[in-house]
């Protein structure tokens, strides 16, 4: 089982598009996007008020773009949207799925209205693609990944769990997922009381 954005999808793939909107701007926005973006899931978690993750993502990228000093209209503000429905495919990712035998899931904070057509548009193919939008809160809830386990009608010590962000790696450890830490980053691990049963460098060490 994988997670979406930042471990399969590549959500700074929307920089372009930001340096386009704000030249000189685009890699500073993308960094803050995406740090609003994860905060708010935490926040809307910790105040049990869900959103779904599209007026999240939007929510985020409204406040960036203030805190910046950047004007956003709207035309702008839907062609950056737009982008999360596209976004890239890490360059390791296609030949790993095609070489697992194993079934193969998506458990992901992304809602329907977003996570659809991104993995239509991307052509990967999975058995499952789980969004946390039918229990209303975000990950790392244990319940999050417990649905998951529930959805694939599988014990959860037989489920393999693949994630980029380090806070999900371990929320899904915390439950009971073997878990292989995708560390593209080469950062430290979080300090949460757990570690990973594996920490890769590269989606396709999973193999080996």
């Amino acid at each position: 089982m994988f997670d979406a954005y930042g471990t399969l999808y590549d959500v700074h793939s929307v920089a372009a598009r930001c340096e386009s909107c704000f030249p000189g701007k685009g890699a500073q926005l993308s960094q803050l996007w995406r740090a609003k973006q994860l905060e708010y899931t935490w926040q809307r978690s910790l105040m049990q008020r869900y959103a779904p993750f599209s007026t999240v993502t939007r929510e985020a990228l409204a406040y960036s773009c203030e805190a910046l000093g950047l004007e956003l209209s709207v035309a702008q503000m839907e062609g950056l949207m737009s982008e999360y429905l596209s976004l890239a495919v890490y360059p390791d990712v296609r030949a790993t799925l095609e070489k697992l035998k194993s079934k193969r899931a998506i458990l992901s904070n992304g809602s329907p209205d977003m996570l659809q057509p991104l993995v239509s548009h991307s052509g990967l193919r999975f058995d499952a693609v789980i969004s946390v939008d039918e229990l209303k809160i975000f990950k790392p809830a244990p319940q999050v990944y417990e649905l998951a386990a529930r959805k694939l009608n599988t014990e959860k010590s037989r489920i393999a769990f693949v994630s980029s962000n380090c806070w999900d790696a371990l929320g899904a450890k915390s439950y009971g997922f073997t878990v292989y830490w995708i560390n593209r980053a080469k950062a430290p691990v979080d300090r949460l009381g757990f570690k990973p049963d594996a920490v890769l460098t590269s989606l396709n060490e999973v193999l080996l």
